[in-house]
Protein backbone atom coordinates (compact mmCIF):
# COMPACT_ATOMS: atom_id res chain seq x y z
CA UNK A 1 0.00 0.00 0.00
CA UNK A 2 1.14 3.52 -0.67
CA UNK A 3 -0.03 6.55 1.24
CA UNK A 4 0.21 10.22 0.48
CA UNK A 5 -1.63 12.90 2.43
CA UNK A 6 -4.22 14.91 0.56
CA UNK A 7 -2.76 17.57 -1.69
CA UNK A 8 -5.15 20.54 -1.83
CA UNK A 9 -3.86 21.35 -5.34
CA UNK A 10 -5.22 18.02 -6.58
CA UNK A 11 -8.39 17.77 -4.45
CA UNK A 12 -11.97 18.91 -4.93
CA UNK A 13 -15.19 18.50 -2.93
CA UNK A 14 -18.67 17.48 -4.02
CA UNK A 15 -21.49 18.51 -1.67
CA UNK A 16 -24.48 16.41 -2.73
CA UNK A 17 -28.13 16.93 -1.76
CA UNK A 18 -27.30 18.75 1.46
CA UNK A 19 -30.59 20.59 1.17
CA UNK A 20 -33.82 21.10 3.07
CA UNK A 21 -36.15 18.15 2.60
CA UNK A 22 -33.31 15.67 2.07
CA UNK A 23 -30.67 16.36 4.73
CA UNK A 24 -33.27 15.72 7.45
CA UNK A 25 -33.80 12.18 6.14
CA UNK A 26 -30.53 11.01 7.68
CA UNK A 27 -31.13 8.32 10.28
CA UNK A 28 -27.49 7.31 10.70
CA UNK A 29 -25.89 10.63 11.52
CA UNK A 30 -27.33 13.37 13.67
CA UNK A 31 -28.39 16.46 11.67
CA UNK A 32 -26.30 18.77 13.87
CA UNK A 33 -23.23 16.53 13.33
CA UNK A 34 -23.73 16.53 9.55
CA UNK A 35 -24.04 20.32 9.48
CA UNK A 36 -21.00 20.80 11.72
CA UNK A 37 -18.93 18.42 9.56
CA UNK A 38 -20.11 20.00 6.30
CA UNK A 39 -19.29 23.44 7.72
CA UNK A 40 -15.80 22.27 8.69
CA UNK A 41 -15.23 20.77 5.25
CA UNK A 42 -16.37 24.03 3.63
CA UNK A 43 -13.99 26.01 5.87
CA UNK A 44 -11.13 23.73 4.84
CA UNK A 45 -12.06 24.24 1.19
CA UNK A 46 -11.91 28.01 1.69
CA UNK A 47 -8.62 27.86 3.61
CA UNK A 48 -6.84 25.66 1.06
CA UNK A 49 -8.61 27.04 -2.04
CA UNK A 50 -10.13 23.66 -2.89
CA UNK A 51 -12.79 23.81 -5.61
CA UNK A 52 -16.31 22.85 -4.54
CA UNK A 53 -19.30 21.67 -6.56
CA UNK A 54 -22.75 21.83 -4.95
CA UNK A 55 -25.28 19.52 -6.52
CA UNK A 56 -28.94 19.36 -5.56
CA UNK A 57 -32.12 17.55 -6.43
CA UNK A 58 -34.92 19.66 -7.89
CA UNK A 59 -37.03 21.38 -5.23
CA UNK A 60 -40.08 23.58 -5.47
CA UNK A 61 -38.89 27.18 -5.28
CA UNK A 62 -35.25 26.05 -5.59
CA UNK A 63 -33.15 23.96 -3.24
CA UNK A 64 -32.28 25.49 0.12
CA UNK A 65 -28.74 24.24 0.71
CA UNK A 66 -27.53 23.88 4.30
CA UNK A 67 -26.25 27.36 5.22
CA UNK A 68 -22.91 26.16 6.58
CA UNK A 69 -21.57 25.93 3.03
CA UNK A 70 -22.40 29.55 2.18
CA UNK A 71 -21.05 30.81 5.51
CA UNK A 72 -17.60 29.50 4.58
CA UNK A 73 -17.65 29.84 0.79
CA UNK A 74 -20.35 32.34 -0.12
CA UNK A 75 -23.24 31.48 -2.39
CA UNK A 76 -22.10 28.88 -4.89
CA UNK A 77 -23.95 27.89 -8.04
CA UNK A 78 -26.05 24.76 -7.70
CA UNK A 79 -25.90 21.96 -10.21
CA UNK A 80 -29.55 20.82 -10.18
CA UNK A 81 -29.69 17.20 -11.34
CA UNK A 82 -32.49 14.83 -12.17
CA UNK A 83 -30.33 11.74 -11.62
CA UNK A 84 -29.18 9.81 -8.56
CA UNK A 85 -25.57 10.09 -9.72
CA UNK A 86 -23.70 13.36 -10.24
CA UNK A 87 -21.75 11.79 -13.10
CA UNK A 88 -24.92 10.77 -14.94
CA UNK A 89 -25.98 14.43 -15.17
CA UNK A 90 -23.96 16.04 -17.96
CA UNK A 91 -23.65 19.55 -16.48
CA UNK A 92 -22.64 18.26 -13.03
CA UNK A 93 -20.19 15.73 -14.46
CA UNK A 94 -18.67 18.40 -16.70
CA UNK A 95 -18.35 20.83 -13.77
CA UNK A 96 -16.52 18.15 -11.76
CA UNK A 97 -14.20 17.20 -14.60
CA UNK A 98 -13.51 20.86 -15.52
CA UNK A 99 -11.86 21.29 -12.12
CA UNK A 100 -9.09 19.00 -13.36
CA UNK A 101 -8.52 17.50 -9.93
CA UNK A 102 -7.75 13.81 -9.36
CA UNK A 103 -9.04 13.46 -5.79
CA UNK A 104 -12.77 13.79 -5.13
CA UNK A 105 -14.10 14.14 -1.58
CA UNK A 106 -17.84 13.54 -1.31
CA UNK A 107 -20.24 14.65 1.43
CA UNK A 108 -24.00 14.27 1.20
CA UNK A 109 -27.31 12.64 1.97
CA UNK A 110 -28.18 9.90 1.30
CA UNK A 111 -25.08 7.73 1.48
CA UNK A 112 -26.94 4.90 -0.24
CA UNK A 113 -28.03 7.03 -3.19
CA UNK A 114 -26.25 10.17 -4.42
CA UNK A 115 -23.07 9.58 -2.41
CA UNK A 116 -22.64 5.93 -3.40
CA UNK A 117 -23.57 6.33 -7.07
CA UNK A 118 -21.39 9.43 -7.53
CA UNK A 119 -18.47 7.79 -5.72
CA UNK A 120 -18.63 4.67 -7.88
CA UNK A 121 -18.89 6.72 -11.07
CA UNK A 122 -16.07 9.03 -10.00
CA UNK A 123 -13.83 6.03 -9.36
CA UNK A 124 -14.84 4.52 -12.71
CA UNK A 125 -13.84 7.84 -14.33
CA UNK A 126 -10.34 7.45 -12.88
CA UNK A 127 -10.64 9.72 -9.85
CA UNK A 128 -9.44 8.80 -6.38
CA UNK A 129 -12.64 9.07 -4.35
CA UNK A 130 -12.98 9.53 -0.61
CA UNK A 131 -16.34 9.61 1.17
CA UNK A 132 -16.31 11.88 4.23
CA UNK A 133 -18.57 9.77 6.45
CA UNK A 134 -19.23 12.29 9.21
CA UNK A 135 -20.47 14.72 6.54
CA UNK A 136 -22.87 12.10 5.17
CA UNK A 137 -26.11 10.57 6.32
CA UNK A 138 -27.86 7.36 5.43
CA UNK A 139 -31.51 6.37 5.36
CA UNK A 140 -31.04 3.20 7.46
CA UNK A 141 -27.94 1.84 9.16
CA UNK A 142 -28.25 -1.50 7.35
CA UNK A 143 -28.51 0.06 3.89
CA UNK A 144 -25.80 2.62 4.60
CA UNK A 145 -23.48 -0.17 5.77
CA UNK A 146 -24.15 -2.05 2.53
CA UNK A 147 -23.39 1.07 0.48
CA UNK A 148 -20.17 1.82 2.39
CA UNK A 149 -19.06 -1.82 2.04
CA UNK A 150 -19.75 -1.75 -1.70
CA UNK A 151 -17.77 1.46 -2.09
CA UNK A 152 -14.79 0.21 -0.06
CA UNK A 153 -14.76 -3.05 -2.03
CA UNK A 154 -14.61 -0.90 -5.17
CA UNK A 155 -11.51 0.97 -3.94
CA UNK A 156 -13.20 4.04 -2.52
CA UNK A 157 -11.77 5.32 0.75
CA UNK A 158 -13.94 6.22 3.71
CA UNK A 159 -12.57 9.10 5.74
CA UNK A 160 -13.64 11.82 8.17
CA UNK A 161 -13.41 15.57 8.46
CA UNK A 162 -10.85 15.07 11.24
CA UNK A 163 -8.65 12.99 8.94
CA UNK A 164 -9.07 15.43 6.04
CA UNK A 165 -8.16 18.39 8.28
CA UNK A 166 -5.16 16.56 9.71
CA UNK A 167 -3.85 15.65 6.26
CA UNK A 168 -4.32 19.16 4.89
CA UNK A 169 -2.76 20.73 7.99
CA UNK A 170 0.63 19.23 7.24
CA UNK A 171 3.03 21.29 9.33
CA UNK A 172 0.81 22.80 12.00
CA UNK A 173 3.49 25.32 12.96
CA UNK A 174 2.65 27.06 9.66
CA UNK A 175 -0.33 29.45 9.46
CA UNK A 176 -2.59 27.27 7.28
CA UNK A 177 -1.69 24.15 9.23
CA UNK A 178 -2.57 25.84 12.49
CA UNK A 179 -5.85 27.14 11.04
CA UNK A 180 -6.72 23.64 9.76
CA UNK A 181 -6.21 22.24 13.25
CA UNK A 182 -8.46 24.99 14.57
CA UNK A 183 -11.19 23.84 12.15
CA UNK A 184 -10.60 20.26 13.30
CA UNK A 185 -10.94 21.15 16.99
CA UNK A 186 -14.00 23.27 16.35
CA UNK A 187 -15.65 20.39 14.48
CA UNK A 188 -15.15 17.88 17.27
CA UNK A 189 -15.67 20.11 20.30
CA UNK A 190 -19.26 21.14 19.65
Amino acid sequence: MTYRPLDPRDTMILFADLQAGIIELSKTNDLARIRRSVGALAKLAALFEIPVIVTTAPAEGGAKVTPEIAVALGDLPQQVRTTTDAFEHAQTRDAILRCGRKILLIAGVATEIIVQHSALSGAAAGMTVQVVVDACGGLLSRTEDAALNRMVQSGIVTTSVVSVAGQLAGDFTQAKGSQALGVLYEAVSA
